[in-house]
């Protein structure tokens, strides 16, 4: 049977995107490979109503109330092809199943691109972090490091001196220019300019001059592109953004295909669950509009 709107991706923005349409007698299936982006953090914050929450949790939880509609089609599996075209559009999954919707939602979130670092992949999501809001509060006000990755990676440091004494560690990825460093040091910024040998311990930084600096935690900047390579295979436009690769959508979530939506974090950035809560929403709202209306 055609479905109204196939999505592909069922973590926060897909499942927030489903809700709308499925509350509205749609048939919806979504495709999910079960792959989170912050698998690897204990909780989530920052989401208003599920602050320090297992991300888990979250999204088991909301999976079992979408599970109540019986418009609801839920498929586990990974999404490997997409063609077709508005109000034909297939999607054929790994196993060789295939579904049919009028509508389409690329929901399938990014992955992070971490810098070369010794002992950081263990760290990711444990005591290194790329989002200040969603962890920066539970570091109490201690020593936190800032490891350059890019040029983001100045704005981390100018901005986390809100959530403890940082320590900004250039790492021979950036090269701070006179006005640069004069800003960092009135925010009360400490520099270090010699590279970052490896990581240990729960957030220490061994640097190659053999100190050892203990931290509170750490946050890097890293660069995102789209967990899958599905919606650019298929010929939605990705562009190039401060954070990293995403795909082009309009203000009403739709991509340079028509019929074809993005949202979540493969769509805007910033990055955070509420955000791409807020954002699944509001492609499902859209969604449903382009449907009622053509």
């Amino acid at each position: 049977m055609q479905q109204d709107v196939i999505i592909i991706g069922g973590s926060y923005a897909g499942m927030a995107a489903a809700l709308q349409l499925l509350r509205a007698r749609r048939r919806v299936t979504i495709i999910d490979e079960g792959i989170r982006r912050n698998r690897f953090a204990s909780h989530s914050h920052g989401f208003l109503g599920q602050d320090g929450i297992d991300p888990s949790e979250i999204a088991a939880t909301a999976r079992a109330q979408l599970s109540k509609y019986p418009t609801l089609t839920w498929i586990d599996g990974r999404a490997e092809k997409a063609s077709g075209k508005q109000d034909a559009f297939f999607v054929t999954t790994a196993d060789g199943a295939s579904f049919e919707g009028r509508r389409l939602l690329f929901a399938t979130g990014v992955k992070d691109g971490l810098p070369q670092i010794e002992g950081l992949t263990e760290r990711w999501g444990k005591s290194a972090f790329h989002c200040p809001y969603c962890h920066g509060y539970e570091l109490n006000q201690g020593e936190i490091a800032v490891i350059a990755a890019s040029p983001m990676s100045i704005h981390q440091a100018q901005l986390i001196p809100e959530w403890g004494k940082v320590t900004f560690f250039t790492n021979g990825a950036i090269t701070l220019d006179a006005e640069g460093r004069a800003d960092l040091v009135r925010r009360g910024v400490t520099i270090d300019e010699t590279p970052v040998a490896r990581l240990e311990g729960h957030a220490d930084v061994v640097l190659t001059d053999g100190r050892r600096l203990p931290f509170a935690g750490l946050f890097v900047a890293t660069r995102t592109t789209p967990s899958c390579d599905i919606a650019e295979r298929f010929g939605c436009e990705i562009e190039e953004t401060p954070m990293g690769l995403q795909i082009r959508a309009t203000a009403a979530k739709e991509t340079t295909i028509p019929g074809a939506y993005a949202c979540g974090d493969v769509g805007r950035v910033p990055h955070s669950v509420s955000l791409a809560v807020g954002d699944g929403a509001w492609a499902g709202a859209q969604l449903h509009r382009s449907l009622v209306f053509g």
